[in-house]
């Protein structure tokens, strides 16, 4: 057998990393290195190996280490992480050139990131860099620049896999247009970030495969801001569908964005970031440091476990915190969709609730969740809820609506009504096909124009095997 070199060795631990994306909670981006804090680090390195990670990925900032030459006391802290999360048996991803639009100067680029890498030539800890973050394959400028700066750092660093990944509206469209660019400079695997619809998250994926093949990805950043109320379920959700969607594409690796949620003031001012309320809530733990329901689902990820639809809270039991349904089920006495109600329940204690409900046109009000596992046109499908009424009127029903990649609606398969007046627990079913070009479906459980009241207990979601 023909022994691995070091950059195929790297690249297949990096196509396979248990990877997280991290800044400190309450340092990020350029804050974590001008505020450099290693006991925090450790603490934190040591969390996320605990969480099952073996590989962190961290963002290094010319404006921070010094530009056109980094600063001695900057590369030692660069060495000191390393060192830290060696310690706690984490490799690191490295990526350069984050807030950088100087695109004139890459020779000074080049000598700078040369520079930076040096050190890590065949040090097996660094698994690999990613020349800039989200990259711009529109900007002619940013291509010419880019084009100059892979053979400067392959001389520097010929062992290392070299990547560039692209924000999440660009998508596999333009890691398309990165590849055509560098057909004399290619890069060794693609960074791809991923903040999609999660129902829809194979669809995705194999479109970023297809745009790069044969070149393999990663699926560098992924996940869900937990800011609006109640989302803390979706989050968890959302980070299952792609774990479950990326291992079916035969991506072996996600790396969630990011490990902690940050505190007031963390995200320096002078970058846009610190303006947007939903960047600072895609931590799988907050800010305090205890850990949000999507931790759980990482944990479960990593360690090889199977993920399925008992994550969905399917029987109602779970609160706020911990329920992906949405609109999210509001506690009684409060106004919502529907009520995750104790009146009646066919098991546990809690059922779905709507009373006294109307209609927008022909919307009913309903509320919904999605499968962990992903669809494909032609997959068969069963779904079922028990439901009982009191004084019933109107349209109460369940409903499998089906979804294109591009989100375009395909269809929908709808349940026997709930009787009229008053009923006790009765299964409701859908057995349907999804068709053709179906990426996605969502259950609805609906409730309009009814005077009285419906219950929805133990829904269950599933592809029919065979």
């Amino acid at each position: 057998m023909v022994p691995q070199s070091l950059l195929e060795s790297r690249l297949a631990a990096v196509t396979s990393a248990k990877s997280i994306n991290y800044y400190p909670s309450n340092a990020g981006w350029s804050a974590m290195w001008t505020g450099f804090d290693a006991a925090r680090v450790d603490a934190d390195m040591a969390r996320a190996a605990a969480l099952g990670a073996d590989n962190v990925r961290v963002i290094v900032f010319p404006q921070a280490f010094g530009y056109p030459r980094p600063k001695a006391d900057y590369a030692e802290r660069l060495r000191k992480f390393i060192s830290i999360a060696d310690a706690n048996n984490l490799t690191v991803k490295l990526t350069l050139f984050d807030w950088w639009a100087n695109y004139t100067d890459a020779a000074g680029s080049a000598a700078w990131a040369k520079t930076v890498l040096a050190p890590y030539a065949d040090d097996e800890r660094v698994l690999s860099v990613e020349l800039k973050n989200e990259f711009v394959s529109t900007d002619p400028a940013a291509i010419e620049w880019v084009r100059q700066l892979i053979p400067a750092v392959r001389e520097a660093v010929p062992q290392m896999p070299l990547t560039l990944s692209v924000d999440g509206q660009s998508g596999a469209t333009g890691l398309g247009r990165i590849k055509a660019a560098l057909t004399e400079t290619p890069l060794d695997y693609y960074d791809f970030h991923f903040y999609g619809n999660s129902e829809r998250a194979l669809g995705e994926i194999r479109r970023a495969q297809d745009a790069v093949a044969p070149t393999p990805i990663v699926i560098g950043e992924t996940g869900m801001s937990t800011a609006a109320i109640g989302s803390e379920g979706e989050q968890g959700a959302y980070l299952a569908r792609t774990f479950r969607a990326a291992r079916v594409a035969g991506v072996g690796s996600v790396s969630p964005w990011t490990l902690f949620d940050f505190a007031d003031g963390a995200i320096p001012s002078n970058s846009q970031v610190s303006k947007v309320p939903a960047q600072y809530k895609f931590g799988l733990y907050r800010a305090d440091g205890t850990p949000k329901f999507a931790a759980s689902v990482v944990r479960a990820a990593w360690a090889g476990e199977e993920l399925t639809n008992d994550l969905l809270d399917l029987g109602f039991e779970a609160g706020q915190s911990a329920s992906p349904w949405r609109p999210y089920l509001v506690e009684e006495g409060t106004s919502g969709v529907a009520t995750r109600a104790r009146d009646a329940a066919r098991t546990g204690e809690f059922s779905a609730r709507f009373t006294g409900t109307g209609r927008d046109g022909s919307n009913l009000p309903s509320i919904r969740t999605a499968p962990i596992a992903p669809v494909s046109g032609g997959q068969s499908w069963h779904a079922e809820v028990w439901a009982r009424g009191a004084g019933v009127t109107g349209s109460n029903e369940m409903a499998l609506s089906w979804f294109d990649v591009n989100g375009k609606w395909l269809g929908q398969n709808s349940s026997k009504q709930v009787a009229k007046g008053a009923s006790e627990w009765t299964r409701l079913t859908v057995d349907a096909v999804a068709p053709a070009g179906a990426t996605g479906v969502q259950l609805h459980l609906k409730s309009g124009d009814n005077k009285g009241s419906v219950w929805f207990d133990d829904v269950a979601l599933t592809p029919v095997a065979g």
